[in-house]
């Protein structure tokens, strides 16, 4: 019996989901039920009737289909795939920015741990972002815990007031403008495609920002047909999926998130026949944390 086919049969003896994000290895995208970005494995993870969730992916979406999902059971297969970013803001801050601003909502990007989410008022994703910070009745933004896209996000809705925080990814950082600038040179006339994750300097040479899900929406309803990819390079696999006719390029090797890539098919299939990786979540936490989740669907519907 293959891998595979022991995935398949472990995934009917569990009553099992696979949720697998754009960013995880080509072969376990192609065992999944679903695959996605934050926003929709989130909207996915709500709806889903399945006892047992697997989740391809790094620890902060296990622990959001765990909030949305406490009566199931939900499995990490890798339990340290971690995101950096996703620590890089504190409990602390978010109280001295609340005891500063009267009229402030602390927005959290997804990529955070729970017990950020908690303090929080509202979750957004890359794909929402812009839509739930224009809704927000706020002028005060606290935006947590990813700078680049705050200021993204900023440059976008100029009538609202950003705080800052000093978080990023490490992936997207170490994306240059001139590895940008020499990406055009060489592939003249490709479109540049790039996650708001990206420094300022990176998004000012693109000709499309957006989330992974939409820079795939993008490309494929695009009549160009070469374009140059500016996030992890895992979506390159759904691209190449959709399009077989476009060609896409990265512009570093580096392009690689270490933790993704730690999710493997057999970590998947021994995740179900061990039960290992469960992830667990405090109930008190768990309630604080889904208020936020919560608002999210809500303002992205």
């Amino acid at each position: 019996m293959s891998i595979v086919e022991e995935i398949k049969e472990l995934k009917k003896q569990r009553n099992a989901v696979i949720l697998a994000h754009y960013y995880v290895a080509d072969e376990v995208q192609a065992i999944a039920d679903y695959i996605g970005d934050s926003y929709y494995l989130a909207k996915v993870a709500k709806g889903l009737q399945e006892d047992t969730i697997v989740f391809a992916g790094v620890n902060f979406m296990g622990e959001s289909a765990k909030i949305l999902n406490p009566g199931k059971t939900v499995l990490m297969p890798d339990i340290t795939a971690d995101c950096p970013m996703a620590h890089m803001a504190t409990a602390e801050r978010i109280a001295q920015v609340r005891a500063q601003y009267e009229d402030v909502a602390v927005v959290c990007y997804v990529n955070s741990v729970a017990s950020l989410k908690e303090h929080s008022d509202v979750i957004v994703t890359s794909a929402n972002a812009m839509k739930i910070v224009k809704a927000l009745p706020n002028k005060n933004i606290f935006f947590i815990p990813d700078e680049n896209l705050g200021r993204y996000i900023a440059s976008e809705v100029p009538e609202k007031n950003f705080i800052f925080n000093d978080g990023y990814c490490p992936i997207h950082k170490a994306i240059s403008a001139k590895q940008v600038l020499d990406a055009k040179a060489k592939h003249k006339g490709a479109l540049v495609l790039v996650h708001p994750e990206s420094i300022p300097e990176v998004v000012e040479l693109a000709d499309y920002v957006g989330s992974t899900s939409g820079i795939i929406d993008f490309a494929t309803a695009s009549d160009a047909t070469e374009f140059i990819i500016v996030t992890e390079r895992g979506v390159l696999y759904e691209l190449r999926c959709k399009n077989p006719d476009k060609k896409f390029y990265s512009v570093s090797d580096s392009q690689i998130c270490a933790d993704m890539k730690k999710v493997t098919l057999e970590k998947i299939r021994d995740c179900m026949k061990d039960n290992t990786g469960v992830i667990e979540v405090e109930d008190e936490l768990r309630k604080k944390a889904l208020i936020p989740l919560e608002r999210m669907l809500e303002l992205a519907k």
